[in-house]
């Protein structure tokens, strides 16, 4: 097994930035995937940040990509910055996407309003 996913998914599939470690474990897509099924977001989103730093590039299949940003929100639901970014890669490799990419939009928002109008109704002002 790799030290990290980022590792694995390096070996597997390149970086962009930097060359891939001569590596004599076993390389397979499903392999992969079980990793990243059970990984926690920490892993997952060091993995897209460190091998696609600006969402438009790096060497990740679109699948892995879309399913690594699903994961991640599954474990942190309530990140509107996350689904922001999870949006931006869904538009950048859909269209097919873009329903759900304007959905996360629509509910990062509502967070972030959420939060804004939750100060105000644990903290009234004084009378």
């Amino acid at each position: 097994m790799h030290a990290t996913l980022t590792d694995h998914a390096r070996c597997l599939f390149g970086d962009e930035y930097r060359p891939t470690p001569p590596c004599d474990r076993r390389h397979d897509e499903a392999l992969l995937i079980e990793e990243l099924t059970f990984a926690d977001a920490d892993a997952i989103l060091a993995m897209l940040r460190e091998l696609c730093p600006n969402l438009v590039d790096g060497h990740l299949p679109v699948r892995i990509r879309n399913l690594a940003y699903r994961l991640a929100l599954l474990q942190r639901p309530d990140e509107p910055a996350l689904m922001r970014e999870a949006a931006g890669s869904l538009y950048l490799h859909g269209p097919d996407w873009d329903d759900i990419a304007a959905g996360l939009e629509r509910r990062a928002d509502a967070l972030d309003a959420a939060a804004r109008v939750r100060p105000c109704l644990t903290n009234p002002r004084p009378a």
